[in-house]
């Protein structure tokens, strides 16, 4: 017995021995993060730090890389040992970008193409965009993936920016707004976002390195304001900077941006990424607070060795990996989430076509061409009628299943279409895209010059069609701008409108001209030959349908420009001066404009507009009555009413914007500036809704370079409230009694080069 016990103690007393120099290996999700750091060697601090975005990258700790996805954008370092798994990262702005056939499955992984944001800020409706979110972010989840390289919300500076289709408007209050809904919807599905590209990513030429120039005025009313909204009102778990320099420092190795402005200003509680392979010095971008540098793994050694010399502290290091482990902890891998490979694709493909529906913008309509009447018969000119552009290139592309063409579409409503004409196009479209190579073959036919038609062609349809549709289109993408060339229609566009016009109007039958493009193009010197002009943006796969829906009057158009159409380039403020200096090999990007951005500039300056900022048309007609403010004195807010009213015989939606004219005290403002907007209900034939507007401090300020401040000035403020910029219905006015500093920021981000900004007095 006594043996027996002596036995039992030995191997209490081993057991607590072998219990003691066991070391426990701390593991994220059940151990505390700065555990889990303390834990790695400074290897894999540093691997974590770098994205995985190459098949060939390997990861000491798991081998050669497997793709989780394919068309994954990247993904991170896992370090099994420790817990921490790989999340993965996808485009993009208008839906999820995926391979629909990878090798090794038996069924396809088909995504959703949305209207692209230039579409979705046309509908100035939140709520459907971040609808759209979460439909998108449905796709994420189900096909595997944690955060969608998306919103992106930079602003239309100059209309020949070959990104602007993935970007929302030329005012940061609608990018701003739509961004946070866009983010909201994504995010409510439990995936992340990365809002990009953070800051001033206005010009593709050289984008890996042009410089920007811009007040610091400029940056925050203009470019950072929008950023700002969607980081306070949503939260997104990423930011993404971009690729250019702003004021002579990467905006990826800047901490005034990322920590001082995005962190400490704004009190973004996410993680910070750099665009793909953007800036000079991995060192200066851990230091800056980029916490993940993609697609990774080619710095390395640079942070090794910057390590090892003390060129970089342990410390930040650390809190650089806090926020990629906090980060790692909210996704749908790490939870161990079942992905079904199954979204509901069905429900989103109404989502997309109601998003398309609401975003197209109604330019003209005279004698109420549109809706059709007793029209049975169409002639559809122009290549795009049959090849319609869903969307742009580059990260903006998704790979979606099908997309009708606008004469499927006609079809496919019981229209007949002039077989003739179809086959003169489709011959045309097939020789073109056999001279294709692989590479360009999906878009050669959108690049491709437009097909000229003698009159007698265009004559010989006239008598068996009708009305005639002539679809103009315009595609575009990352890595370069669009040419002057293709902002202007060419000369074969427009004797193409000119020639159908005469010959259509001479039987006393209608034009329809039908715009399929991503961003602003010339209208001015054209737009007197057709009898409608619609603005059909790139609405995603369903954007065919939507559009006949809309000519037909199943849908009431209720969409509105996010963006001023001038009426010829050079009117444009930027025109000058984009992309930059030189011309030929752009180093630097002055931002001589200033504040004076789009409509600012238009309406302060009185210079014509084709169309104004917030112009759309409907089928039918609203009156505005009764505005209301809820003081004739601010305090610390503002409510404004009013009264919206369908005065015409078709139900349908009216947005109504908001314009403030603030008085220019200390510093010169733009004559109005927008500061609200609500889209209505559909209304009935005299049916009323009553819209509310709330204004704070913030809404009435502006920003005082030498004060550091956003300063609220003393005086009387005019409310305008407007179905345009430049249709303004009602207008009533309050007083701020004392000169208000609503909020004191950081003096940083000086330009690092002489910028005097436009004034009215330097005009």
């Amino acid at each position: 017995m006594k043996k027996n016990i002596l036995f039992t103690s030995l191997l209490v007393l081993f057991g607590s021995m072998n219990a003691q120099t066991t070391k426990h290996i701390p593991q994220l999700g059940k151990d505390k993060i700065e555990d889990v750091i303390a834990a790695m060697t400074q290897e894999e601090k540093v691997y974590l730090l770098m994205g995985l975005g190459e098949n060939n990258w390997t990861n000491p700790a798991t081998g050669p890389k497997t793709v989780i996805i394919a068309g994954e954008a990247g993904l991170t370092w896992a370090i099994p040992r420790l817990g921490i798994t790989p999340t993965v990262l996808t485009d993009g702005p208008a839906g999820l970008r995926i391979d629909p056939h990878p090798e090794g499955l038996n069924f396809t992984r088909f995504c959703t193409a949305f209207p692209t944001a230039t579409a979705l800020a046309s509908t100035w409706n939140t709520e459907l965009v971040e609808n759209v979110g979460k439909a998108m972010g449905n796709e994420v989840l189900e096909y595997g993936s944690d955060v969608l390289l998306a919103p992106a919300i930079n602003i239309h500076r100059n209309p020949l920016s070959g990104r602007n289709f993935e970007y929302y408007s030329e005012d940061p209050i609608i990018a701003g707004k739509m961004g946070a809904a866009m983010v909201r919807g994504v995010q409510s599905n439990g995936v992340g976002t990365s809002l990009k590209h953070f800051v001033a990513n206005n010009i593709e030429t050289n984008r890996k390195t042009i410089n920007a120039v811009i007040s610091q005025r400029a940056l925050r009313e203009i470019y950072l304001r929008g950023f700002e909204i969607v980081v306070k009102e949503s939260q997104p778990w990423t930011v993404m900077t971009s690729y250019n320099r702003l004021n002579g420092f990467y905006t990826s190795e800047n901490p005034d941006l990322t920590s001082t402005i995005l962190r400490n200003e704004w009190k973004f509680e996410g993680l910070v990424m750099t665009d793909w392979w953007a800036g000079a010095d991995a060192v200066a971008q851990v230091n800056a607070g980029n916490d993940l540098l993609m697609p990774g793994c080619y710095q390395r050694e640079e942070l090794l060795n910057a390590l090892k010399h003390k060129l970089i502290s342990e410390k930040a290091l650390d809190q650089n990996l806090a926020r990629v482990l906090k980060f790692i902890l909210r996704t749908p891998r790490f939870k161990g989430y079942a992905y079904s490979n199954k979204p509901d694709l069905a429900s989103h493909i109404q989502v997309s076509k109601n998003a398309a529906s609401e975003g197209m913008v109604l330019l003209k309509n005279d004698k109420n061409t549109l809706p059709f009447k007793n029209i049975k018969s169409v002639a559809l000119f122009g290549k795009t009628s049959y090849r319609y552009i869903a969307g742009g290139t580059g990260s903006g592309e998704v790979n979606y299943e099908y997309a009708n063409t606008i004469n499927e579409s006609f079809e496919k409503n019981g229209y007949k279409v002039s077989k003739p004409l179809e086959a003169i196009y489709k011959n045309f479209i097939d020789t073109v895209t056999k001279t294709a190579t692989k590479d360009n073959k999906k878009f050669i036919v959108d690049f491709h010059a437009e097909l000229p038609l003698s009159k007698e062609q265009i004559g010989a349809q006239v008598k068996n069609t009708n009305v005639a549709i002539i679809t103009i289109g315009r595609n575009g993408g990352e890595g370069w701008e669009r040419k002057l060339t293709e902002f202007n229609l060419t000369d074969t566009e427009k004797q193409l409108i000119r020639n159908v016009s005469e010959a259509y109007h001479a039987a006393n039958k209608k034009v329809i001209v039908v715009l399929n493009v991503g961003g602003v193009i010339a209208t001015a010197d054209w737009r007197e030959y057709p009898d409608a002009i619609l603005l059909a943006w790139q609405t995603g796969q369903e954007g065919a349908n939507a559009l006949v829906d809309i000519l037909n009057g199943k849908v009431n158009p209720s969409g509105k420009l996010p963006m001023s159409f001038p009426m010829v380039y050079s009117d444009v403020p930027s025109a000058k001066t984009f992309p930059g200096e030189p011309a030929d090999n752009p180093v630097n990007a002055i931002y001589k404009e200033g504040i004076y951005v789009g409509y600012r500039y238009y309406d302060t300056f009185k210079v014509p507009t084709a169309y104004e900022f917030g112009f759309g048309l409907s089928y039918t007609q609203f009156e505005y009555s009764n505005i209301q403010l809820s003081s004739k004195d601010f305090n610390t807010g503002m409510t404004v009413k009013m009264t919206v009213k369908n005065t015409g015989k078709s139900s349908g939606k009216e947005t109504v914007e908001l314009y403030l004219h603030a008085p220019g005290v200390e510093i010169e403002k733009p004559v109005q500036e927008l500061k609200g907007f609500a889209k209505t209900r559909v209304l009935k034939p005299g049916e009323s809704q009553e819209v509310t507007f709330t204004l704070d401090a913030r809404a009435l300020a502006s920003f005082r370079t030498d004060l550091s401040s956003w300063v609220a000035d003393k005086g009387t403020y005019e409310v305008r409230i407007g179905a345009s910029s430049k249709d303004i219905r009602l207008t009533s006015e309050f007083s701020l009694p004392e000169t208000i500093i609503v909020e004191k920021v950081h003096p940083v981000l000086y330009p690092n080069l002489p910028v005097t900004d436009l004034t009215l007095s330097a005009k």
